[in-house]
């Protein structure tokens, strides 16, 4: 029997399979193998594009510091009220092709705000042009050496992700349905986040 969470992401699933991606929400597993690529003792600002209903959030909330900015990013409207309620210290916002507009990163010389920035968006669902709206976007948005961590469900964005980012390492998640690649990639330009 599904839980709530379940039920919601499956019926969004429906409606709307390249928007979701998946018809359930992220494992356990999964969002524990995100948050752990992470440092987040060194990390102030952060973000979380397609939160969806908060699988990944809720391990990203019991590892940042007190006082660290967050941003989640979440296209359904259902789904972004409910991590609101959830998550009222956090920003939410709707469309993740507008990052630099919330997070105001992306500062001349190539400076931007974040630490670092959690993807589940099915990005190879998306046309070319926005793919790279959003990448870039998330390039931008990243300070120097800075981490991008996304997970996909299969490696179609590996040559995509490298003209961007460097990738330190791609992990698998075989307990997520469907099973899922962990990209670990940094912002050129700085050692650590």
């Amino acid at each position: 029997m599904l839980s709530p969470d379940g039920r919601i992401f499956l019926r969004k699933f429906v409606r709307y399979p390249k928007q979701v991606g998946s018809a359930v929400p992220s494992s356990r597993y999964l969002a524990k193998k995100m948050a752990g690529a992470v440092p987040w003792n060194e990390v102030r600002a952060a973000a979380e594009l397609g939160a969806g209903t908060g699988a990944i959030t809720r391990v990203l909330a019991e590892r940042i510091r007190p006082g660290t900015d967050v941003y989640l990013f979440e296209k359904d409207a259902d789904m972004r009220r409910r991590l609101a309620e959830r998550y009222p210290g956090f920003t939410c916002a709707a469309n993740a092709a507008c990052l630099l507009d919330v997070v105001g990163g992306g500062v001349s010389g190539g400076e931007g705000r974040l630490d670092c920035v959690l993807s589940g968006l099915p990005f190879f669902n998306f046309p070319q042009e926005l793919r790279d709206r959003i990448l870039g976007q998330v390039e931008q948005a990243l300070k120097p050496g800075g981490l991008f961590v996304a997970f996909q469900y299969s490696l179609q964005m590996r040559g995509q992700l490298s003209r961007r980012f460097e990738i330190e390492r791609i992990g698998f998640t075989p307990l997520n349905v469907p099973p899922a690649f962990v990209y670990v990639c940094r912002k050129r330009g700085g050692s650590s986040c």
